[in-house]
């Protein structure tokens, strides 16, 4: 690393030698200590975490708004979220073609759109009240 002309060697931060240990961290700075680290021969912080745990601790920083849109951009989601879609607009397609089939249209087979369709039923309806109130 190159100093400026305003640093000194003091004004660079700290760093590893390669000889100091991994474990120096867990205390006494000896490689292999293990009287700091409960007799287990390894500190809590060198441990290797499951592999959920390191994903649930990059979550827990984000909004839970975050949260919800990184869910929601997997191919999981997607798929599933594309399913519940299509089976929700056939059950709506369904419900059109049973209305369309209650309505009388001269030809009876006339092709409708769901606005003609749904304008087509308010007038049958109001038709069909006027009907029993005479």
């Amino acid at each position: 690393m190159m100093l400026n002309s305003d640093q000194t060697e003091i004004d660079l931060p700290p760093t590893h030698s390669e000889s100091e240990s991994v474990f120096s961290d867990c205390g006494g700075g000896r490689a292999g200590s293990t009287e700091d680290a409960g007799g287990i021969g390894l500190c809590a912080q060198s441990r290797i975490a499951e592999p959920g745990e390191a994903m649930k601790k990059d979550l827990q920083h984000l909004s839970r708004e975050e949260r919800r849109r990184r869910r929601r951009a997997t191919a999981k989601y997607r798929t599933a979220h594309a399913t519940r879609e299509r089976i929700r607009v056939e059950a709506f397609n369904m419900a059109f073609a049973e209305l369309r089939k209650l309505l009388p249209t001269l030809p009876p087979d006339k092709k409708l759109s769901k606005i003609e369709i749904l304008r087509l039923a308010i007038c049958y309806i109001s038709y069909l009240n006027h009907v029993l109130d005479v």
